[in-house]
């Protein structure tokens, strides 16, 4: 069972969704057979890569919020964040583009490591204050999962993935996603925001139910043969 999920880095509802999601993945007796796609959403694409912003000031000027609206709002979401396991650090949180972040996670999809880069990305992001758009925080934590700096280096060099960002972006455009996390579950459901772990436990039992079960079913009929013979 396939399940893709766009999400951006800056989003903290995002890791929300994650830790939320893992969680109710794995009370789920078929757990192994889920295979999880993350794909790439920018949420402020205009933002210069070259510079960083407090997560206060980025309100201010990107949503016109009042500091004191900025904050309380902040705030509430550190709530859900405690809620989830996740505690963030929004007071150390650069907020900057995340378009070269996004290359590093498709990077490491060519290692089977994206869950794993999410994770770094997200902890790098919202809990240790890093630049999640400098190049050498990428490389670092690209190599502490055991991926060459020198193929990362050429990967924020040039446009290697720059067109399968382009395309994840385009997808979620064509699905009618407007906002992350967005979960679509083996093309048949979707879950859109940062939901509970009780719903995400409900909607892959009944995805995998409708889509999975049905098809176990039917290759446990009929006869069939292997190569010690033939069975009726």
């Amino acid at each position: 069972m396939k399940i893709e999920i766009w999400s951006d880095v800056m989003c903290p509802f995002c890791y929300i969704g994650k830790n939320n999601f893992e969680k109710a993945l794995e009370q789920l007796p078929f757990k192994d057979e889920v295979e999880v796609e993350w794909k790439s959403f920018q949420l402020d694409p205009s933002l210069n890569p070259e510079e960083t912003k407090s997560t206060v000031d980025y309100f201010r000027e990107k949503k016109g919020f009042p500091e004191a609206q900025a904050r309380q709002m902040i705030s509430q979401v550190q709530q859900m964040g405690t809620g989830a396991g996740i505690n963030f650090h929004f007071e150390k949180a650069l907020i900057t583009n995340t378009f070269s972040a996004h290359k590093i996670l498709h990077l490491a999809k060519k290692y089977k490591k994206t869950n794993e880069m999410e994770e770094a990305l997200f902890i790098a992001h919202f809990i240790e204050g890093k630049n999640v758009g400098d190049h050498k925080t990428l490389i670092d934590l690209a190599e502490s999962l055991g991926i060459d700096s020198e193929e990362t280096r050429q990967v924020l060099d040039t446009s290697t993935f720059d067109d399968e960002i382009k395309q994840d972006i385009q997808e979620a455009r064509a699905n009618g996603v407007s906002g992350v996390p967005f979960f679509i579950l083996n093309g048949k459901y979707s879950v859109s925001g940062a939901q509970p772990a009780e719903l995400f436990t409900s909607a892959l039992q009944q995805t995998y139910d409708e889509t999975v079960a049905p098809l176990k079913i039917q290759a446990d009929n009929g006869a069939s043969c292997d190569a010690d013979g033939c069975e009726i």
